[in-house]
């Protein structure tokens, strides 16, 4: 008998991706503070991030397998979050424009009763094209992304910002990497076929 499967996000997206493997889960909010430590890279925060949400859910769920992710828009450096309005929006995308974004895409799947526990992360190169402003100000009054790291959405209109993508794991820039978090789950002993 397969153990229960759990996501652990409030993320439609994430959601929306993980339906696709037509497996039976159940969403749960992870509740852990996303603030990122003194000196943590783009890429450890997200990393710590997605591990900690599948270790919060699995501590209360501890016979399930729990899927945690989290994505983190890389600017030389520099983490780029959720920007939560049309403000933050516009300047991120401004400080975006012609540059490229490394977008850190992690995922960790652990399941508390088996002791398993395995993570990795995704790296998806995105070129921005050279936006102008008034370019910004539409595409942010058509599409509203303000629940996405990095202020793009490229699975809808977010892609006529771009010049390129680059990506050994195509679902990675929409939240979650599914070739990996495929992998761990058969690894955790999850029946995907």
């Amino acid at each position: 008998m397969q153990r229960p499967l759990i996501l652990a996000s409030t993320s439609r997206y994430r959601r929306e991706l993980l339906n696709r493997l037509h497996l039976p889960f159940d969403v749960q909010p992870p509740e852990v503070d996303e603030t990122a430590l003194p000196g943590e890279t783009p890429r450890e925060l997200a990393e710590r991030l997605a591990l900690e949400k599948a270790r919060a859910v699995a501590a209360r769920f501890p016979e399930a397998v729990v899927i945690g992710s989290d994505q983190v828009a890389d600017l030389a450096g520099e983490a780029l979050g959720k920007p939560g309005d049309h403000a933050r929006a516009t300047a991120q995308l401004r400080k975006m424009r012609g540059q490229t974004l490394i977008f850190q895409t992690a995922v960790a799947v652990v399941c508390q009763a088996t002791g398993f526990v395995e993570r990795d992360v995704a790296l998806v190169r995105v070129v921005f094209r050279d936006l102008d402003d008034a370019a910004i100000e539409r595409y942010l009054r058509a599409e509203q992304p303000y629940d996405c790291a990095g202020s793009a959405k490229s699975e809808g209109l977010g892609i006529a910002l771009l010049s390129a993508i680059d990506s050994d794991d195509p679902t990675a820039l929409v939240g979650l990497p599914l070739i990996r978090t495929c992998r761990m789950l058969r690894s955790a002993g999850v029946e995907l076929l």
